[in-house]
This record gives C-alpha cells, sequence and structure tokens, in this order.
C-alpha cells in the first residue's frame, strides 16, 4: 500500500517535471539558436560597411581582403552581390544555392529558420541588405555550419536531462517518505488491531502519529479499543462470577447423588451412575467457561482422546435423553485417536446431536458415524484427520442458507418455532476451532442435514508414562 501511495505522488510530479522540461528544453534551442543568429548577424552588419564602400568605389577588392581574412579565422562562408543580384565577391560562398539573398535584394533582411531539434537546423543563413544614400545597392550574405550549435543545444538538454534525473530520485525519495508518514497510522492501527485480535487488549496507538486527519482516526481507535477492553472485561467478569455462582448447586447436586446412590436398589444403579457422570460432565464444562473466562490458552487442554470411544459414550447417553429418536451408530472396532480437547469436543457433538434431535422427525433415525486412521498405522487419508459425521433427516435448509447455520443466534424463518436459542452449530463450531478443528456442513441428496466434525489426526505415543484419554 505505501508503494501505491508513493506512485500515486510520484506519477503526477513526473508529469509536471516532463511537461516543464520539455518546454525549457524547446526554449532552451531556441535560446542557443536566436545567440547564433545575432552573433552572424553583427559580422555580416559590419561586413555591409565594407560592402557598401566597395560598391561605390566600383572596386571587389576593398570587400574581398575582408572575405578572406573572415573565412580563414571563422570558417564562415560569406559573399557580396550587387543590385542585379550578381555576385560582387566572395570567400568560396556559392551564393545561387542560398534562398534567402532574394529577400535581402528586395530591401529586406533574412529570417532565422528555426527547428525544435538541433538536427533540424542545417546551416545558419544571414542576409542583410547594403544601402548607400538610402538606395539599395547590393546585399551580404553568410552561411555558416550549424554543428558548434547542435553540440552546445545537445549539451544543455544533457544538463538538463541530468539535473531532471537527480531531481526524480529526489521526488521519488519525498514521495515514499511522504507515503510512509501518511499510511504509518494504517500500520499502527492494523499492528494494534493484531495484537487486539490476538488477545492483548490493551494494545494502543500513539497519538502523535501520521497527519492531523489520521490523528482524528487514531484518537477514535484508541477510544474504540478503550471501549472492547472496558466491555471484554465486564462480560469476562459476568462469565467469571456466573460460574462461580453455578458451582455451589453444582456441587450441592453432586452430593445428593453420591447419598442418592447409597440407598437406590441394585438394579437401579446404572441410572445413578449415568446421572453421577452426567453431572460429573457438568462441572468438566462449568471449568472450561472459567477458563474462557479468564482467556487461558485454549491448547492447553488438547491431548490425545479415542474419538470412537467417546462419541460411543455420548451417544449411550443421548439415547435415554432422545428415546423417540433412534440413534443408529456405525464405529470402527479399533480406536480413533485425535488431537483434541476431550471437554470440547464432547460439548461439540452435543450440540451436533442436540441440533439433529430438535428437526428430525420422531422415529426417524439419526444416524452417527466415526471415521479415520486406525491407531498404529500410517496416515492413509490425505487430509489426516478424524471425522465424525450426524445426519439427520428433517427438513434442512436451503442451500442459499448453509453458509449461515454456524453464526451465532441464527435460525431460519421456517424454524422459529423450534426449541432453543441457535446456538449448537455455532457453539460447536468454535470449540473445534480451538483445537485446531472444523465444521462441516452438508445437504445430503435425499434430505436432511449432515454435519462433519473433523479433528487432526495423532498417533498415540508408546511411551507416554501418563494413560491417554479414552
Amino acid at each position: 500500500m505505501r508503494t501505491r501511495l508513493a506512485v500515486i505522488l510520484y506519477v503526477p510530479l513526473l508529469l509536471v517535471l516532463t511537461v516543464v522540461g520539455a518546454a525549457y528544453a524547446v526554449s532552451v534551442a531556441r535560446a542557443d539558436q536566436q545567440a547564433v543568429y545575432l552573433d552572424r548577424l553583427a559580422d555580416t552588419s559590419y561586413l555591409a560597411i565594407t560592402a557598401r564602400q566597395s560598391l561605390a568605389a566600383d572596386d571587389p577588392a576593398i570587400v574581398s581582403g575582408d572575405l578572406g581574412r573572415y573565412q580563414q579565422v571563422y570558417g564562415i562562408d560569406a559573399a557580396v552581390l550587387d543590385q542585379a543580384g550578381t555576385t560582387w565577391a566572395t570567400n568560396g560562398l556559392d551564393v545561387a544555392q542560398v534562398d534567402e539573398r532574394v529577400a535581402a535584394l528586395a530591401g529586406r533582411r533574412s529570417e532565422l529558420r528555426t527547428g525544435l531539434l538541433p538536427w533540424t537546423v542545417q546551416r545558419v543563413v544571414v542576409a542583410e541588405p547594403v544601402f548607400d544614400g538610402g538606395d539599395l545597392v547590393g546585399a551580404v550574405v553568410t552561411v555558416s555550419d550549424s554543428q558548434d550549435l547542435s553540440r552546445g543545444v545537445w549539451l544543455s538538454w544533457g544538463v538538463l536531462v541530468a539535473a531532471g534525473l537527480v531531481l526524480c530520485l529526489l521526488v521519488v525519495v519525498v514521495a515514499h517518505r511522504t507515503a510512509g508518514w501518511v499510511l504509518r497510522p494504517v500500520g499502527a492501527v492494523d499492528a494494534a488491531m493484531a495484537q487486539i485480535g490476538a488477545g492483548r487488549l490493551d494494545a494502543r496507538i500513539p497519538p502523535a502519529t501520521g497527519p492531523p486527519e489520521l490523528r482524528a482516526v487514531v484518537a477514535r481507535f484508541n477510544e474504540m479499543a478503550a471501549r472492547v477492553e472496558h466491555l471484554m472485561h465486564r462480560q469476562q467478569d459476568f462469565v467469571h462470577n456466573a460460574s462461580h455462582e453455578l458451582r455451589n448447586p453444582l456441587n450441592a447436586l453432586m452430593l445428593r447423588i453420591e447419598d442418592l446412590s447409597l440407598t437406590v436398589p441394585p438394579e437401579n444403579a446404572d441410572e445413578v451412575a449415568h446421572v453421577r457422570a452426567e453431572a460429573a460432565r457438568m462441572r468438566s464444562i462449568l471449568d472450561a467457561l472459567l477458563l474462557l473466562a479468564d482467556d487461558v490458552d485454549q491448547g492447553s487442554g488438547v491431548r490425545p482422546v479415542d474419538v470412537a470411544d467417546l462419541v460411543a459414550r455420548r451417544v449411550d447417553s443421548w439415547r435415554m435423553l432422545a428415546p423417540d429418536h433412534p440413534l443408529v451408530l456405525t464405529s470402527p472396532d479399533a480406536a480413533r485417536w485425535a488431537r483434541a480437547d476431550r471437554t470440547a469436543l464432547e460439548c461439540a457433538v452435543d450440540a451436533v446431536i442436540d441440533n439433529a434431535v430438535k428437526f428430525a422427525p420422531p422415529g426417524e433415525p439419526i444416524e452417527v458415524s466415526v471415521s479415520g486412521p486406525p491407531a498404529g498405522r500410517a496416515d492413509e487419508r490425505a487430509d489426516g484427520v478424524v471425522e465424525v459425521a450426524v445426519r439427520d433427516h428433517g427438513p434442512g435448509v436451503p442451500p442459499g442458507q448453509l453458509a449461515l447455520l454456524t453464526e451465532r443466534f441464527w435460525r431460519g424463518p421456517e424454524h422459529s418455532a423450534v426449541r432453543g436459542s441457535g446456538l449448537g452449530l455455532a457453539i460447536a463450531s468454535e470449540l473445534l476451532a480451538t483445537g485446531d478443528g472444523e465444521v462441516r456442513l452438508e445437504l445430503p441428496d435425499d434430505g436432511g442435514l449432515r454435519v462433519r466434525l473433523r479433528v487432526p489426526h495423532l498417533h498415540p505415543p508408546t511411551d507416554d508414562p501418563h494413560p491417554l484419554e479414552g
């Protein structure tokens, strides 16, 4: 962006320099031509005095000596014509080849033939009429080579081009530094936004940066960042306090479950164990909320997890919670290890199954499957993931709304009466993202919705002194 702005600043200046330089070059060329012409005109006027004396005395020798010396000293051809246009005296000039003599014999001084380019002026011709007592008696013509004139013009142009190049380099440096000065607040805003996105809510931009217009933008950004930091701290405080408030009734509930386990008949022991496991899982979820509220590193809970065993346990729990929706599990016999946060993955599986239960018609099966590379073998899958797929046979959504399902609180207009808050798939997506996982949504050809939870595959370490989670 800095380069583009520098180009925007540089190009107009370059155009101005080009136009001014071209005009100055033309002016220099014409000035040099005019200077040479005036110099030759002065010589011709001097020769016209001698020519008038020679024509009045009817003696060509009077002017022939001056013409010869003029040729020897300056190398310029010259000639004197009488009133009839006949050559009176010459130092080697063929006057018949000079058209300007006609104007001089008519009593007018010849004009300078100018050209914009040095090579367009082949020679400098000056034709001066000679008068004696007001009567035209002849003319003097001088013809000089234009090599010196062209050499002088080229030298002037060379100096002009060299000065222009130096000025262009100076303009490039100034434009680049100006662009950097103008864009410095933009870079500071980008750096501050990156720091805020990484969790440093106290990141700010130095106020005295860039032009005054952008300083106002910097001030507004700092105000916005301070407001966001304040709101985030308030939100974290709220979640933290709410989690602590929930911990007490949850602990009381777990104590009552333990008391209940001592009095229930043996045939109900499995149900009590199931309730105890669900309560323990709720406590794990509450601990995860506290970690999120405290902004702890989300990768700290990532470790090897047997996805097949985890999904089988959650499906067994949902079979008791949703007896009207048969859950069909397709799971491999061997373990399928993945690198994930166990609590986050459990919550994601629960959110997806809960979404399927809400929208699937009663009696219609909900298909759950686990796939991925088996433990102890090389990864044969190109994507290297373990995948949990949950497919329902509900109404689905239009293709244009598929990408909106993972947005918070979004619900289709036709499903506004269905219970829930519209957070299920959004929560699943965010939970998996903490361990480099992802959620993919598909619309099967025969209707319904298929949700794929994908987490990175992991070969379980054989020398780990701690047992793997199951």
